[in-house]
């Protein structure tokens, strides 16, 4: 197990390619950006159909 670990340490120190920090950072702002949009469009929607709804039970109600 021990081996393991040393070898997988070893294998991120030298074979794995990190982004640069000023891309990571840059694609971070991106999706939190993306999130915040897609979140305030299913907003948007639910808001819509939840009135939506809301009228057509309350033209059957009448």
């Amino acid at each position: 197990m021990i081996n393991y670990i040393k070898e997988s340490f070893s294998e991120l120190k030298n074979h794995v390619t990190w982004t640069p920090w000023a891309e990571a950072q840059r694609l971070t702002v991106i999706v939190a950006g993306f999130s915040v949009v897609l979140a305030l469009a299913v907003y948007g929607v639910d808001t819509v159909f939840s009135k939506v709804i809301s009228i057509y039970f309350q033209w059957i109600k009448s």
